[in-house]
């Protein structure tokens, strides 16, 4: 039985091999690629092509994938960096980059450390940008100063098959003394504005006030007025009376003004006892007489 067995493949030995090479040829020839990763694939040394995810055919023992590139979005280690602003101030800047890989042929064969590289390119732009901005500005417009960054970041990486997708700035640090500086001149503003304050307060106050005594002023003209035009009335009341009447309508108005000063004499309070001079006495006699007339 054995040697039947020994037989039979002694005579298809060939045939086995050929199934043996021919399962390596189907394997070596089919490449499945992950759907976060791109291989690039070498034919003689040479770039060749690049396989996209899924199901990929190549020539086997003539195509090697040398590189299995990652297109995930990657993120740099947070790095710090000094910078001197436009007024001398010196800063620490914290930034953070994300990045993806769009063309790895371009990442495998025209940068060796792309990280280093992206890094480095980052940390010259920043200083270069710090520099051209006082601190406040720094401080204030951040939002342009990132985008200004990032679209120069783009520029700088576009040859090497990259997009930054983001690029941020995380902190930006003083050294002491700055920070006690900043905290004097910020007390000081804030002095300056409540007496700003103050003095626009009292300046109101001021305004008011004036206008309150115009307004008094005003409606005390108002009243003279009417009490003027009432007072003109009554004159022109009694002219007219006089001018029909003759001197007896003068005479009655006299002694009508006689008689009321009279009883409002009388009518003081506390005053039981009146001395008047004997003139008087005459004159309110007569009053009485052209009243009773």
């Amino acid at each position: 039985m054995e040697d039947l067995i020994l037989s039979l493949l002694s005579q298809n030995i060939v045939l086995i091999l050929g199934a043996i090479f021919l399962i390596i040829v189907v394997l070596k020839g089919v490449r499945i690629v992950p759907q976060s990763e791109k291989h690039v694939v070498e034919r003689f040394g040479r770039l060749h092509s690049v396989l996209g995810p899924g199901i990929n055919f190549v020539v086997p023992f003539l195509d090697v994938v040398r590189h299995q590139i990652s297109i995930l979005e990657r993120q740099l280690p947070n790095a710090t960096q000094d910078a001197i602003t436009k007024d001398n101030v010196l800063v620490q800047i914290d930034t953070s980059v994300f990045y993806r890989i769009l063309e790895p042929e371009k990442t495998v064969y025209r940068i060796r450390d792309v990280d280093g590289a992206i890094a480095t390119t980052v940390a010259g732009i920043v200083r270069a940008e710090i520099g051209k901005m006082d601190l406040d500005e720094v401080q204030s417009n951040r939002a342009s100063l990132i985008a200004s960054i990032q679209a120069m970041v783009e520029t700088a990486v576009d040859d090497w098959g990259i997009e930054v997708t983001r690029a941020e700035i995380l902190d930006v640090n003083l050294d002491q003394a700055t920070r006690d500086a900043m905290l004097q001149q910020l007390n000081a503003e804030r002095a300056r504005r409540a007496q700003v304050t103050e003095a626009e307060g009292q300046k109101r106050a001021v305004e008011l006030q004036a206008d309150a005594e115009l307004y008094a002023a005003e409606q005390s003209a108002k009243a003279r007025r009417i009490e003027a035009e009432a007072e003109a009335y009554a004159t022109g009341v009694v002219a007219e009376a006089i001018k029909n009447n003759g001197i007896e309508a003068a005479q009655y108005q006299v002694a009508l003004k006689q008689v009321e000063s009279l009883n409002a004499l009388g009518n003081g309070e506390g005053k039981q006892t009146i001395v008047l001079p004997a003139a008087a006495i005459e004159a309110f006699g007569d009053a009485f007489k052209l009243l009773k007339g």
